[in-house]
C-alpha cells in the first residue's frame, strides 16, 4: 500500500495527486492507494482520498503503508523515517501557488543527500523514481533532539 500525505498546509497541492492518478492509470502504480489531502481537493477513482483524518488512523497506515509519498514537511518526512519507510519526497512549489516560497526543496535536498529519502522535483519522472524506490533501503534516522535538549538545558543553567 502506497499512503500519500499532503499536510495541513492551506495551499493546494493538486498536481502531487494528478501526477499519482496519471501513473495509477498508466499501470506503473499497481498497489492501493490512501491518500490524507488535507486542504487539497481531488476526485479520483483510482485512490481513497480523506481530507483529514485523526493522528492514530494516520499513524496506522503510515505503519502499513510500503511506500509513503509525501510533501517537504519535515514533520510528515521524518514521521515516514523514524518507522523506517521508504519515503518519496515531493516539494510543494511557490511557482505553482502551492507554498510561499521554495523551501521544502531545501529540506528534501538535505534529506536525500544523506541517504534518508527519495526526493521528487520532477514530475516526468515519477516512473524512474517508483522504480529506484523498489531497491532503496533507507538510512537509518536518527533524532537530535536530545542534543538539541541539552544544548537548551545547558545554556539556561548559565544564564
Amino acid at each position: 500500500m502506497i499512503l500519500v500525505t499532503l499536510g495541513t498546509q492551506d495551499k493546494s497541492f493538486q498536481r502531487l495527486l494528478e501526477a499519482i492518478d496519471k501513473q495509477i492509470e498508466k499501470g506503473v502504480i499497481k498497489d492501493e492507494v490512501i491518500v490524507q489531502a488535507g486542504h487539497t481537493k481531488y476526485d479520483s477513482n483510482n485512490m481513497q482520498i480523506f481530507d483529514f483524518m485523526p493522528n492514530c488512523e494516520l499513524q496506522k497506515l503510515m505503519k502499513k503503508c510500503d511506500i509513503l509519498i509525501t510533501h517537504g514537511g519535515v514533520g510528515s518526512i521524518t514521521e515516514g523515517l523514524k518507522l523506517g519507510k521508504k519515503v518519496i519526497a515531493v516539494p510543494r512549489l511557490a511557482k505553482y501557488k502551492e507554498h510561499t516560497n521554495d523551501h521544502q526543496l531545501q529540506i528534501i535536498e538535505q534529506f536525500s543527500r544523506r541517504g534518508y529519502l527519495i526526493a521528487l522535483k520532477d514530475l516526468n519522472r515519477f516512473a524512474s523514481v517508483l522504480k529506484k524506490a523498489e531497491h532503496f533501503v533507507p538510512k537509518p534516522f536518527k533524532s537530535n533532539t536530545q542534543n538539541v535538549i541539552t544544548i537548551i538545558e545547558e545554556y539556561i543553567d548559565n544564564i
